[in-house]
């Protein structure tokens, strides 16, 4: 041992042109860390990302590296002891350029950017959003089959890129309506995991007092959360046309999936926002399967970003968040510079079926979706990335999990015992700023009142 100190020592005098006479493997870590804080170049200011998330976890608890460092030293000193130095938050990239896949473009003469910067920071914060949809969903199913959900339920885990990328893209008081998969956006649009599970538990501390359930979650220019397919694009290019009307200079992504998109009312919807050149970026979800038929099945042409015909469209890498983020801008920067709408496209995938009542695995196999989660995974992808380039480390990423499990769990335990909202409450807010009226129960001789 005393002969590899002397070694090292001899190594860090000849690079430092410094005295070093360590004598024990404290001693050397210190000279180390010394050297390192002299040499080490500061890490450059990270870039400010547009959003802030909703309240996300903790990233980590450590301690700083010069602590971490003393603190080990003590148990160092011993014989055979192994040596280990800490990183610190300055060791780590804190930018990186990555390239992402071109988007298929429709009567566009350039499409998205085929690469994409990621600061750290934003990194992580795109990591928590996903990490926290796909636990949050996981726990909605565990309380589902334990029949404490009841009814219809939705869930948005494999998606969860679509939803991160577009908030990423996006101003807060921009504006979003969906369909009734519609958990992951009530999330980034700013509501707090507890009042979610508590509006799918059905209890007063939910996100709607616990009346409105999976599918009609709101939030401030979050429009839900609509049951009936295809309903909320018509209503989406209305609120476009509130944009436009009142000159804020905002747009309204209004989603959809590849199941609604045969509607007529979509087409409607397109043609009045192509006629008055509406703010709307009208978003396709296509996860593949429409209920349990595959979009080969139900459509003539599954080139959705194509559906518009006179509107413009891009066909996007649903499962990349970073291609997600930079095909929004693209779309937001066109609908903002007054040329109207475009159609968006998000190739993306559902590793639920439709529903909790659907297995899904009735019209595809166990090895598809096993497939797609071992080659696409949205979060796998962030996190391979950010490890590979040095943006992060394992350990980061495991304290961040650590803590969402934790939140999730604590949200759960309030979604449960929270009380359900009294039946006196039932009519509450049918009209928004009113007197109190009457409201005539299931028969004659039940009323009730509503208060707004």
């Amino acid at each position: 041992m005393q002969n590899m100190l002397t070694i090292i020592s001899n190594a860090l005098c000849r690079i430092t042109g410094r005295n070093v006479g360590a004598q024990t493997v404290s001693e050397l870590l210190i000279d180390l860390s010394e050297y390192v804080n002299l040499t080490s170049p500061a890490a450059p200011a990270l870039a400010q990302t547009a959003r802030q998330p909703p309240k996300p976890p903790p990233v980590s608890t450590r301690a700083p590296a010069a602590e971490l460092v003393s603190g080990q030293t003590d148990q160092l000193d011993r014989p055979g002891a192994r040596v280990v130095v800490s990183r610190s938050f300055a060791d780590f990239t804190p930018q990186a350029t990555f390239d992402i896949k071109k988007c298929d473009v429709h009567r566009l003469e350039e499409g998205p950017p085929v690469k994409a910067t990621l600061t750290r920071e934003q990194g992580l914060q795109y990591y928590r959003i996903m990490q926290t949809v796909r636990r949050m969903e996981l726990k909605a199913d565990q309380l589902y089959k334990q029949k404490i959900i009841r009814g219809f339920c939705h869930l948005y885990d494999g998606q969860e890129a679509c939803a991160a990328g577009i908030e990423a893209a996006i101003n807060p008081s921009d504006h979003l309506i969906t369909a009734y998969r519609a958990h992951g956006y009530t999330y980034t649009r700013g509501i707090a995991i507890k009042e979610i599970l508590a509006e799918l538990t059905g209890r007063k501390g939910g996100v709607a007092k616990g009346k409105g359930g999976s599918m009609h979650m709101y939030a401030p220019h979050f429009y839900g959360g609509n049951g009936i397919v295809g309903a909320q694009v018509p209503l989406g290019a209305g609120i476009a046309l509130a944009c436009q009307y009142q000159g804020n200079n905002q747009v309204c992504v209004t989603l959809y999936g590849d199941g609604a998109a045969n509607q007529g009312q979509l087409f409607e919807a397109f043609n009045m926002a192509a006629l008055w050149k509406l703010p709307c970026i009208f978003t396709c979800e296509n996860n593949q399967y429409g209920m349990g038929t595959s979009v080969e099945r139900a459509s003539a042409s599954t080139d959705y970003y194509k559906r518009g015909d006179y509107i413009p469209g891009i066909r996007v890498d649903g499962m990349d968040v970073l291609c997600v983020r930079e095909a929004t801008q693209f779309a937001a920067d066109h609908c903002r510079s007054g040329k109207g709408p475009i159609v968006m496209e998000l190739l993306t995938y559902r590793y639920h079926g439709h529903s909790m009542s659907d297995p899904g695995v009735s019209y595809r196999t166990r090895e598809e979706i096993q497939e797609v989660r071992s080659k696409s995974d949205p979060i796998s992808l962030l996190k391979d990335r950010m490890l590979s380039n040095n943006m992060a480390a394992v350990e980061e990423f495991k304290e961040i999990d650590i803590a969402i499990r934790k939140e999730v769990e604590e949200a759960a335990q309030f979604a449960t015992s929270d009380p359900e909202p009294p039946l006196e409450e039932l009519c509450n807010h049918i009209f928004h700023n009113d007197q109190p009226l009457e409201v005539r129960g299931t028969n004659p001789w039940v009323s009730l009142k509503s208060v707004s």
